[in-house]
């Protein structure tokens, strides 16, 4: 059924669904702003359309000129990557008028993870376990205040709307709470477009743990193993890593159980992830929200599995049946992602865009690189600062950091700053070699100054 595909994005994630449209024999369709006419994946498509200047509001997030440019081109089929529209159920709804297949979750499915607070109540109602909160959005301080007070403290206020650390705040003294509010609220009005905070308990030891999933619309749903997203700065993250091996394997599939639920209790579609807290002291763990789009870091399951997931996303939103049992995609050996973005660590993060007079991405045995830079390439400061993704796989997780140290010291880049001296220190340090940390590792273990996110998750909130 599709023969030609958009992609409505730019960067990494555009070059690689136009690969695995490639490997399927699919066309494809790159859409561009001015910024990046002389970006890598308007090189590779078969074709490519300008769709505005380089704001993202006037180009990747303008639906009208997307899918004006599809039927331009004769597209049957719009892939979304992740961030921009990946998750926006009217251009979903759009899609579908325009008789345009989207390769994701269906509307009603994207409404129903989107808004975290109903996602909690479906879920929940489905007997996945949750972190003790709120029942619903806050929208009154003073409400606010007396729910806090019900919980306990510490609490963490999140956007009802959105993620990615925006909108998002620890309170640990209600002599702080008002601030807080104000902020997470504000921040998530700008952001998102809703104010809306719900309030959980906030958990102080825990991994963050996510499961690939991979529904089809035969009535499959398979669960593709555990990511460990446990190291972070500011809620957002820096490194990930799978398989999880401390859970046990009891554990394990529980929380996978868990996943399939949650993708069953919104009848989802194509590939997602469910995320949960894996509390260390007591075992328990609980669901925190669904991603209903390909992740960053997807590469660390397919290295593991053998999956190429963003083709099986293609051939299910193709009509297609999960192409493969889930019982022999059990993943083998231990694999790391690090996230190499144009930011200088030693100044806060800040965004390091410029020209990169030296570009050569690492390789040998066991290394991937996901990236749309090339040596010459303008990297510009209109979007999200990751320039590629490097992920390595071992036997083990000691042979896989140690792979990961021995690429991203190869990686010579020229021309930007980057988080590769961050993330080295991060490889070297006796927690995170030890695998004794949690989400606390970084603000803890690690001395990181400024007050900027490590990205501005443009197109990945």
């Amino acid at each position: 059924m599709i023969k030609r595909v958009l992609v409505a994005n730019r960067g990494e994630i555009a070059v690689r669904v136009i690969r695995a449209c490639r490997d399927l024999g699919v066309e494809t369709v790159a859409v561009y702003s001015q910024a990046d006419r002389d970006a890598m994946h308007v090189f590779l498509s078969d074709r490519a359309i300008c769709i505005g200047p380089p704001s993202a509001a006037k180009s990747y997030l303008d639906i009208p000129n997307i899918l004006a440019a599809a039927c331009a081109a004769g597209a049957n089929a719009i892939h979304p990557g992740y961030g921009f529209l990946a998750e926006n159920a009217s251009f979903a709804e759009a899609c579908e008028r325009e008789q345009l297949i989207f390769i994701g979750p269906k509307p009603k499915a994207l409404r129903g993870v989107g808004d975290k607070v109903r996602a909690r109540q479906t879920v929940g109602e489905n007997g996945v376990p949750l972190v003790p909160g709120s029942d619903g959005a806050v929208t009154d301080l003073a409400e606010a205040r007396r729910v806090a007070e019900r919980i306990g403290l510490p609490i963490l206020l999140k956007a009802k709307g959105g993620g990615g650390g925006k909108g998002m705040r620890v309170v640990s003294d209600l002599a702080n709470f008002d601030s807080a509010w104000t902020e997470a609220s504000g921040e998530a009005s700008a952001a998102f477009g809703d104010a809306g905070i719900y309030i959980e308990r906030y958990l102080e030891s825990v991994r963050h743990v996510e499961i690939q999933v991979l529904a089809d619309s035969f009535g499959t749903t398979i669960a593709l193993g555990e990511r460990d997203c446990s190291v972070q700065r500011r809620h957002q993250k820096l490194i990930e890593e799978a398989p999880y091996a401390a859970l046990n394997g009891k554990t394990k599939a529980a929380i996978a159980a868990a996943a399939v639920k949650a993708a069953q209790s919104v009848d989802y579609l194509s590939a997602g992830t469910v995320e949960f807290l894996y509390d260390t002291a007591t075992g328990e763990f609980y669901f925190i929200e669904m991603n209903a789009r390909i992740q960053v870091e997807h590469p660390v399951t397919e290295v593991l599995t053998g999956v190429d997931l963003v083709a099986e996303q293609i051939k299910i939103a193709g009509g297609a049946k999960i192409s493969f049992d889930g019982a022999t995609s059990n993943p083998v050996g231990h694999a790391i992602e690090c996230r190499v973005n144009a930011e200088d660590p030693a100044n806060g993060f800040f965004p390091s865009p410029g020209t990169l007079s030296v570009y050569r991405p690492p390789g040998g045995p066991g290394v991937r690189v996901d990236s749309h830079c090339y040596e010459g390439y303008v990297f510009p400061a209109n979007y999200d600062s990751l320039m590629a993704k490097v992920i390595v796989n071992g036997r083990n997780r000691a042979e896989a950091i140690r792979r990961m140290q021995r690429a991203l010291k190869e990686f010579a880049i020229e021309g930007v700053k980057t988080t590769i001296p961050f993330q080295l220190k991060v490889l070297e340090h006796p927690d995170f070699m030890s695998g004794n940390y949690t989400t606390r590792f970084v603000e803890q273990q690690l001395s990181v100054r400024g007050q900027h996110d490590v990205s501005c998750r443009m197109y990945e909130r």
